[in-house]
């Protein structure tokens, strides 16, 4: 009997001499998004192959390895390291709660890369098995579309190999951009800062965004002096200004030297380090230089125009609601598309792929209250809208409810260091369109509030909400009085 698959929301129907394929699905890329498509493409009953570029912590573009970006060179090393930058100032903070330490303390940065990578190749192992035990069959080697139903597989040893597939999943993620200027070959990107050899005493970061105020944060936590540059006034470019603002404070407070409005125009290699210049004539001289200026979608060497994909100008794969790119068979999910740049969201998608095509479910990714953190020192979570963002979107006037506090923690540490939290209200409706946080833990306290907003909760019901004493997160059900009420912005006139 011919397997049933979905197709623009109706099943095929069963005809008598169907095409043969190799395979019902051939997943190029094995990161989260490729292999959750994968795995659960094979628990409908499909049969799945997926090829995955050799391992290694420092990709390349004939290098990668199961487990993708976020397991081997991103959000889970990264993750450790800012583990392993935390304990440096809890130390600190310790001897005001009676712990006698040594004036001095040691880090052994070879010691905590040496863990890190014994991590990320369990977690490369156990990505390999959850394959394995769904069935998936993986193939090591590079995979290039070579026509609407075939991949191409360049085998470790050179040899090429086809195999056809009813679908073919893109999923190959993104890669680390350079600037273009002059000693660009000296800087290193996210890949290489988590596998350097030796910490670096003096750090250059170029980049606003997440990984670099995470790598300044980890850098120095670890002892390093930080000079962070960006072109922006604030860092975070795209989150609420208001909290943009406190990390900015808070990486000022722990001793990062921020540059805002300022770029690197040229490094130059000396004896003494890596000299950087700016566009305002400033020079410094670093060890390392951290390019943290944005990711771009890996499609290069996929092969996609000459079978005719369509792709943005960022070299994106265009794609429709269920992730089908123009090309009925070919479908693409994860950073790939540049939709929503997050793993779990490639989760999302990898899931609702094999619903769609396998499943009998037409699904499509829903991105409506998608929380994300930046793991600075302190970290940040928000959920929902910035302020901004309901200013543009209200049709009514907006609430905004703030609590700025010194943690119960710091009140014996003696760190001069606030948290805020900040909820967003549609004044008609008292439905709360955002919330964001700015403190220890925050990650894990906007989880549960996520909930709640994708549930449409309402600032009355955050109120009658008892809270968990003494935490923090509590903060989030005793903010009773308004912050500011902000005026619905007048409609626009032709006049």
């Amino acid at each position: 009997m011919a397997r049933k698959m979905l197709i623009d929301g109706e099943l095929d129907k069963p005809i008598e001499e169907e095409t043969h394929y190799d395979f019902d699905l051939f997943v190029i890329g094995a990161g989260s998004g490729g292999v959750r498509a994968s795995r659960f493409s094979a628990q409908y009953g499909a049969k799945v192959g997926i090829c995955e570029l050799p391992f290694h912590p420092i990709s390349s573009e004939v290098i990668g390895g199961v487990g993708g970006t976020c397991v081997i060179r991103g959000c889970v090393p990264k993750k450790i390291l800012v583990y392993g930058a935390s304990f440096g100032p809890e130390l600190e903070d310790a001897r005001n709660y009676g712990w006698e330490l040594n004036e001095k303390i040691d880090f052994n940065w070879k010691k905590l890369l040496h863990k890190k990578t014994e991590e990320i190749v369990r977690l490369n192992g156990i990505y390999k098995r959850l394959l394995s035990n769904a069935g998936v069959k993986l193939f090591e080697g590079e995979g290039r579309v070579v026509g609407p139903n075939e991949v191409e597989l360049i085998q470790l040893d050179g040899t090429k190999i086809s195999y056809s597939a009813k679908h073919i999943l893109i999923a190959t993620g993104s890669r680390a951009q350079r600037p273009a200027i002059p000693g660009q070959e000296l800087a290193i990107t996210s890949d290489e800062a988590l596998s350097l050899e030796e910490l670096p005493k003096r750090a250059v970061i170029l980049g606003g965004g997440y990984i670099a105020v995470e790598f300044a944060s980890i850098w120095r936590g670890m002892g390093a002096t930080v000079d962070l540059f960006y072109r922006k006034e604030l860092p975070l470019r795209g989150f609420d200004d208001e909290m943009r603002a406190v990390v900015a404070r808070n990486l000022e407070g722990r001793g990062i030297n921020l540059h805002p409005g300022t770029t690197l125009t040229e490094l130059v290699k000396t004896e003494d380090g890596i000299k950087v210049r700016t566009d305002h004539g400033e020079e410094i001289v670093a060890d390392v230089v951290l390019f943290a200026t944005g990711r771009a979608p890996n499609t290069k060497r996929l092969n996609l125009e000459s079978v005719g994909v369509e792709l943005d100008r960022t070299g994106a794969l265009k794609v429709d609601d269920y992730s089908r790119t123009n090309i009925p068979s070919i479908w693409a999910i994860g950073d790939v598309t540049n939709r929503m740049n997050l793993t779990p969201v490639a989760l999302m998608e990898g899931t609702c792929f094999a619903k769609t095509v396998f499943g009998g479910q037409p699904t499509a990714p829903d991105y409506g209250h998608i929380p994300c953190a930046v793991f600075c020192i302190p970290s940040l979570s928000v959920v929902g809208l910035s302020e901004e963002q309901a200013l543009e979107n209200a049709n009514g006037d907006v609430l905004v409810f703030t609590s700025t506090f010194n943690p119960m923690k710091n009140t014996v540490s003696g760190r001069q260091e606030k948290s805020i939290m900040k909820l967003v209200v549609d004044a008609e409706t008292d439905k709360v369109l955002g919330a964001s946080m700015c403190g220890p833990d925050a990650p894990e306290i906007m989880q549960g509030i996520a909930i709640a907003l994708k549930c449409g909760a309402t600032k009355a019901q955050f109120d009658s909400t008892v809270g968990i004493h003494p935490s923090a997160a509590e903060e989030f059900v005793t903010m009773r009085s308004v912050t500011r009420r902000i005026p619905a912005r007048k409609p626009k006139t032709s006049l």
